[in-house]
């Protein structure tokens, strides 16, 4: 008997460390690569709220026409999002990914060519046609290689981007408003295309470096790749027993449109946040470089917050709380940096809201992956982050109206406040179906 415990607990051992080694492998590979890519997205996707600190003057763009311009982009995107990541299952990652990132590179680049208000908003929308299915491909390509115990962790070290971006772009964007004159060209326009030719490179990179699926994963041992295919295939056998879905009824299932609503909230208080807060905080005195390092502060406090409860959510194998609650604090934050005359108790309230927007994002998509999978989960990622970042067209807009109309863009985050609480509440009162996420690692155990 002894000789066949010893046995058990050698096997154990093994599996436990191809287990670690397969999850490395793939971790290494593919989330600072993904990280990369993510992180010019959305640079080129935001550099516009420093652009603006210049450009809007010399172009003569009102408050209202700024909105209009930073929120147009989401048009384009929620028109191209489900078809664009549709074709990226039908196409492999790859490939759709690379042309992603060549075309919004290009385009980005070219917002060094706006001249007025209508060629704002015609760049801006291509911007977002050229962008679609990004995002919600990756969440997608990341279900094809880390098994539900391990992805919240991972979704959040890829959505390190998004803070990230700020992070090390807000100090650099504005530091590139100090080339102006350079060659003829405003400092705004040397912005938009130092920011867009990374991506086109990356993109190029792209097309040769992404593995699709992990059968075609030559960096990838024989034993590894079984691993991992048996492991992934029994959460998905498990998922489809529990909820087997065509992709129709995935797009018009009360849950993905629950999510979709959550998002929206989310994703309001988020993109509010991201186009007006450099304008917010220029307006307590600092200069443009000064603004870019200001600005940072919250996004790289919100970057560890991320992480840790990304990892937290893992461990406790929970995910409604994980997303609700830092919804509320977001909510709660901004209503304060909206109420909250003092510069200092303005910038504490914008830290607690980044806090909570972050740790929002790390968790968040664990929720649809729990239950869905193949073409259905596809077509309700891609429908999800398409309606949510909707958002990110009504969010600076709806701050840009309270703006010019009180004078004040920090009221405005007074009334932005809403979509983060309404987002919490639906957190709360829904079903998820998150039961089944971990059924196969709970059967292992």
């Amino acid at each position: 008997m002894s000789q066949i415990a010893s046995g058990a607990r050698l096997d154990d051992a093994i599996r436990t460390e191809l287990e670690r080694s397969t999850i490395r492998a793939i971790s290494w590979r593919l989330i600072p690569f993904l990280v990369l890519a993510y992180f010019f997205s959305y640079l080129d996707r935001v550099n516009l709220g420093f652009a603006a600190l210049t450009m809007n003057r010399e172009l003569n763009i009102t408050p209202l026409i700024y909105s209009w311009g930073a929120g147009i982009f989401f048009i384009g995107y929620f028109i191209f999002e489900v078809p664009s990541n549709l074709a990226l299952e039908k196409f492999g990652a790859s490939r759709w990914i690379a042309r992603i990132m060549v075309t919004w590179g290009i385009i980005s680049a070219l917002m060094a060519l706006t001249a007025g208000e209508w060629s704002f908003y015609i760049l801006r929308f291509l911007l977002g046609v050229a962008e679609a299915g990004f995002f919600p491909g990756i969440i997608l390509y990341l279900t094809y290689w880390y098994p539900a115990e391990y992805r919240a962790r991972f979704l959040a070290l890829f959505a390190i981007a998004v803070p990230v971006s700020t992070v090390i772009g807000a100090p650099v964007s504005g530091l590139l408003l100090g080339l102006d004159g350079t060659m003829g060209l405003k400092g705004w326009q040397w912005l938009f295309i130092i920011e867009g030719i990374p991506s086109i490179l990356l993109g190029i990179v792209t097309w040769f470096y992404l593995t699709d699926k992990p059968a075609k994963a030559t960096w990838l041992t024989a034993e590894q790749k079984t691993w991992l295919s048996a492991r992934l295939d029994g959460e998905a056998a498990v998922r489809q027993a529990a909820t087997h879905l065509t992709l129709r009824q995935a797009l018009t299932s009360p849950k993905v449109i629950a999510l979709s609503a959550i998002y929206f909230g989310f994703v309001g208080a988020l993109y509010g946040m991201q186009f007006w807060l450099p304008q917010i905080v220029k307006g307590f005195g600092f200069s443009n470089a000064q603004t870019g390092f200001v600005v940072a502060v919250p996004y790289l406090i919100g970057t560890i917050a991320m992480i840790l409860w990304a990892r937290h959510s893992d461990s406790t194998r929970e995910r409604v709380a994980h997303v609700g609650f830092p919804l509320l604090i977001t909510a709660v934050a901004l209503g304060g940096a909206g109420y909250f005359t003092s510069p200092t108790l303005t910038m504490i309230a914008i830290v607690v809201a980044a806090v909570g927007v972050f740790c929002t994002f790390g968790v968040f998509w664990a929720l649809p992956t729990a239950w869905l999978s193949g073409t259905a989960a596809a077509g309700a990622i891609a429908l999800i982050n398409s309606i949510g970042n909707l958002a990110g067209f009504g969010g600076p807009y709806l701050v840009g109206w309270v703006k010019e109309s009180t004078g004040s863009g920090s009221a405005g985050l007074l009334v932005l406040a809403v979509l983060p609480l309404i987002a919490s509440i639906l957190v709360f009162v829904g079903d998820h179906g998150t039961a089944h996420e971990f059924a196969p690692a709970a059967a292992k155990d």
